[in-house]
């Protein structure tokens, strides 16, 4: 059965002790929509991806993947959900090569288990070149599968991260998660990225947070603005950029078209 949202959140609040880090925020996100979350330093949006991962439990509110309720979400529940996520900073194991740490995001998919594929243990020939096959796909993906046999050591930023984003795509999500994916890049690479976001989202959801504004207001369909907790506002980058709610929120920073 198909659903009209592949993850909607309801009236979802977190607090920490006597602070509230998100105060009944909702949001929807259809199939094949990229949305931003955006806001000031301190507005939840780490928050809000740790809910959506499992990684913190919402005092209130629920969470749906494809019209089902997660109450009790866990981070080693999402690939199997058809939910990848990427991490602020790449998280590569260096003593792998690129395309061996993109085997790892295969893993959910493995059928002899990831590692004895990796450590050539027995019966697990078929299953190696099988997953090895599927991470060079997911790093062609990303334009890096030049440096399959690389260390990340060896790669600059910009690359590692593209590494790194195929090691998500490697679970072949319905949705993907992308925590500030163009932190540390340069313009150039800010605009390829972009444009490789927008060709994911031919095959699946993409959820973005990011403090890069110029970016988001390029690549999302939609934004939600968070300040203090709250949704601000929400809708088309046109009509977020030209809310004075979020001018407002933004007055003391370098604003909604800035960092």
């Amino acid at each position: 059965m198909e659903h009209s949202s592949v993850l909607e959140v309801n009236d979802v609040s977190v607090r920490f002790g006597g602070l509230t880090a998100l105060d009944a925020v909702s949001l929807k996100v259809a199939p094949g929509e990229i949305v931003g979350v955006i806001g000031p330093n301190g507005a939840g949006k780490t928050t809000l991806l740790n809910v959506l991962c499992g990684f913190t439990r919402p005092d209130e509110g629920q969470v749906l993947i494809d019209g089902r309720r997660h109450q009790h979400l866990r981070p080693h529940q999402l690939a199997g959900l058809g939910v990848a996520r990427t991490l602020q900073g790449v998280g590569l194991f260096d003593g792998l090569s690129a395309i061996e740490n993109v085997m790892v995001g295969t893993n959910c998919r493995a059928r002899a288990g990831f590692w004895s594929a990796l450590l050539g243990l027995p019966r697990s020939d078929r299953e190696e070149r099988r997953l090895r096959e599927a991470a060079g796909q997911a790093l062609d993906r990303v334009r890096a599968g030049e440096v399959a046999a690389s260390r990340p050591a060896e790669l600059p930023y910009g690359m590692r991260k593209r590494v790194a984003l195929a090691r998500a795509l490697a679970a072949q999500p319905e949705l993907l998660l992308l925590d500030e994916p163009g932190s540390g890049l340069a313009e150039g690479e800010l605009a390829e990225l972009g444009r490789l976001i927008r060709e994911l989202a031919a095959g699946m959801s993409l959820v973005i947070v990011e403090h890069h504004m110029d970016f988001m207001m390029s690549v999302c369909d939609s934004l939600v603005v968070l300040d203090f907790g709250k949704v601000i506002s929400r809708g088309s980058p046109r009509e977020v950029q030209a809310d004075p709610a979020v001018e407002a929120a933004y007055l003391g920073s370098s604003g909604p078209g800035g960092e």
